[in-house]
């Protein structure tokens, strides 16, 4: 079937999707190029379909989801692809969506900024199959990535992203708080703000939307397909070089604080889908990084409580392989009072304490390590116990990984 591709209400080009495995199989003519969606490969005025239908199924719901294949059952479809064309692509994140040929769809009154949404495909994906078998499958969740639980809701008339935890632990959620708390006290950085919620006796974090129906948030993974990378270049100048030859304003400012967070929480999956730059959907121009989110697995989140440890061999991702040699990219602390985060163990002590998956031991271990970890970092920076390494150059360690998932 014949789509066009839109961006909000300005048609991108033709395409045909697959009404079975909902995959792009034609291409027509370009309509408007500097709508394409950025890091799409464009070869002598035509666009590389491997590239754009990559990007179009790293729209929807990855395989690995947590309960997906008891979801897709329930919702009597073959591949979570083909939700991609139940809600039109639409999104919370970005402003695209396509658009069948000669049908009279119009922006304003099917996106989900401002217009309501089905709560059924959300429900399904939490395990609570509707009695009634006629699924309403028009919902942004077709569209949210990552292998944990998730759904958005409308609250109070915002858009809201509920996201669950792993068994046994259930961790992630309050270590999402725990990040809240942390950058609160050092007020210097842009982040999304996490809210503790209880629903059926599991823990669940919520934030609002931090995208807005004007704005977009573009991955640092698409924003590193912008330019060819160099074998010698690392992927941390990659990236800089991408983002200064976009113009998107104070790059480097924006990795020191979301690698120095990083750093203090252990984060283990800082993958080059949840970090990037948020532009205006109607003019094109970069606003500036996306504020800091998605901070939940860390803190040895899915550790036994006997293998808890905040020794140098923390692994991080996405520039280097361990948080002690990625630390070493941020370029100054003149910005992070460390005094701030005296007692953030204490702190992080009450927010365990409230989950019943967390036990006194495991919870005493957490919040030693997080002291250990912050006296760690504070030896760092006052001592100066090594300068910045040289970022221009590839290094051996680093994650060269293809993070087109949310893992």
């Amino acid at each position: 079937m014949i789509y066009t591709l839109m961006h909000r209400a300005i048609p991108v080009m033709d395409i045909e999707l697959d009404e079975i495995t909902g995959g792009i199989t034609g291409l027509g003519d370009i309509l408007n190029q500097k709508h394409i969606p950025v890091g799409i490969k464009i070869l002598k005025n035509t666009v590389d379909r491997a590239s754009l239908n990559k990007w179009w199924i790293n729209r929807s719901i990855p395989a690995s989801r947590s309960g997906i294949r008891e979801a897709l059952e329930a919702m009597k479809l073959s591949s979570t692809q083909m939700l991609l064309i139940k809600c039109f692509g639409l999104s919370l994140s970005d402003q695209y969506w396509v658009c069948p040929k000669e049908s009279q769809l119009e922006w304003s009154k099917v996106n989900f900024f401002n217009n309501t949404f089905s709560e059924d495909v959300g429900n399904v994906l939490f395990g609570r199959i509707p009695d009634n078998a006629d699924l309403d499958l028009m919902s942004p969740d077709n569209t949210s990535d990552g292998q944990l639980k998730k759904k958005w809701i409308i609250a109070d008339g915002k858009r809201c992203l509920v996201k669950g935890g792993s068994a046994p632990a259930y961790q992630e959620p309050l270590n999402e708080v725990l990040a809240t708390a942390m950058m609160r006290r050092i007020k210097t950085i842009p982040y999304v703000p996490y809210k503790l919620i209880w629903d059926d006796n599991l823990p669940y974090s919520v934030c609002e939307d931090f995208i807005t129906p004007q704005t977009e948030l573009v991955s640092a993974w698409h924003i590193l397909q912008t330019k060819k990378k160099e074998n010698h270049i690392s992927w941390y100048q990659h990236y800089v070089d991408c983002c200064e030859e976009l113009g998107i304003p104070h790059v480097r400012e924006s990795l020191d604080r979301m690698l120095t967070i990083d750093f203090l929480i252990s984060n283990t999956d800082r993958h080059f889908n949840n970090f990037g730059a948020v532009r205006d959907a109607e003019t094109l121009e970069w606003i500036g990084a996306a504020p800091v989110f998605d901070c939940g697995t860390s803190i040895w989140h899915n550790q036994a409580t006997h293998m808890i440890i905040s020794a140098n061999d923390v692994l991080s991702k996405p520039f280097r392989s361990k948080h002690t040699d990625q630390i070493r990219l941020v370029t100054n602390f003149d910005w992070l009072d460390l005094s701030v985060l005296h007692g953030l163990d204490e702190e992080y002590a009450e927010i365990l304490s409230s989950s019943p998956y967390i036990d006194v031991q495991r919870r005493d271990v957490l919040c030693r390590a997080l002291k250990k970890r912050t006296e760690q970092l504070e030896r760092f920076v006052c001592n100066q116990e090594t300068k910045p390494i040289q970022t221009g150059k590839a290094e051996p360690e680093q994650d060269e990984t293809d993070y087109t998932q949310s893992m």
